[in-house]
């Protein structure tokens, strides 16, 4: 849901026990490997089994914490996946302690898809930029506006935003960002189409989305601006360019503009809405969002 999502890489990572427990109930006895963790407390864990014949992936998000919930992520993956390849649900739910998303893992011919993040991605970036390009139209062109069941307009985002501000912040934010531009074209958006939300099989062709919590009908430069911008900062500069054609479309500066600024004040509020502090997940956010800087 960021610019600043720390894979988890070599860094060592204590899983809550809250988690634990939650994945020895959901899949009992499997091993629990961190795979991904954001800088708001909210963690992704890969589920192996013995047999390895149960590959599934569990998202958590600590009670509080300013992420996408899980559950209404559910309910748009279970509406999408009639259209496009996104991770097929096995379980969702709420308690006291945070809520959870269960999903199976997307194979390709036996094999795990894998997320674009990874550095074997990087050092083929621009095939990876292309086939990310390529996967967002795709995405676009196959989910029905007419049928969708969630909104994502600038204007939802923009009210969204400013309720959680004081009244002189809240004036000062709407006119920072000013009047959003013209639809250019409203298609069913991915909500945070960027680089580690987008799996290539083995040879760096577009497989599937995942993390659609935030899913919705709104103009396509939404997804857009925001793909492009992490294709750059995660492989490089000079890549925008390859993302819009592969894409089909012309660079449109307004948009892109707006829209990247609508994604940072977004951050912004994020921030300092701050980190539960679950199984010192508040230290280790701050910790990374210091190497981020």
């Amino acid at each position: 849901m960021s610019n600043a999502l720390v894979g988890i890489g070599p860094t060592p990572v204590e899983v809550p026990s809250v988690v634990h427990d939650l994945a020895d109930r959901l899949r009992s006895g499997a091993t629990v490997v961190p795979v991904w963790r954001n800088e708001y407390g909210g963690l992704t864990v890969r589920l192996e089994t013995e047999c390895g014949s149960q590959r599934s992936y569990l998202k958590w998000v600590p009670d509080g914490a300013p992420c996408p919930d899980p559950l209404a992520e559910a309910d748009r993956l279970l509406w999408a996946a009639s259209f496009t390849p996104v991770p097929r649900v096995l379980d969702a739910g709420r308690d006291a302690q945070g809520s959870w998303l269960l999903t199976a893992a997307v194979e390709v011919r036996g094999e795990i898809a894998s997320s674009a993040i990874e550095p074997r991605w990087h050092d083929r970036a621009e095939r990876s930029a292309i086939a990310i390009g390529i996967g967002l139209r795709r995405f676009h062109d196959a989910l029905p506006t007419d049928t969708c069941p969630f909104v994502r307009t600038a204007e939802t985002r923009v009210a969204a935003l400013t309720a959680e501000l004081g009244t002189a912040e809240r004036a000062t934010t709407a006119a920072a960002l000013g009047t959003p531009p013209p639809v250019d074209r409203p298609v069913v958006c991915h909500g945070d189409a960027t680089v580690p939300n987008t799996l290539l099989d083995r040879d760096g062709r577009f497989v599937a989305h995942v993390d659609v919590g935030d899913l919705g009908v709104a103009d396509r430069w939404s997804d857009i601006a925001v793909t492009t911008r992490s294709v750059t900062r995660r492989y490089g500069p000079g890549l925008e360019p390859l993302v819009l054609t592969a894409y089909g479309v012309a660079p449109d500066r307004e948009r892109t503009a707006y829209y990247r600024a609508l994604w940072d004040a977004e951050e912004s509020v994020r921030v300092r809405q701050g980190v539960p502090d679950v199984g010192g997940a508040r230290a280790a956010a701050l910790r990374q969002r210091r190497r981020a800087s």
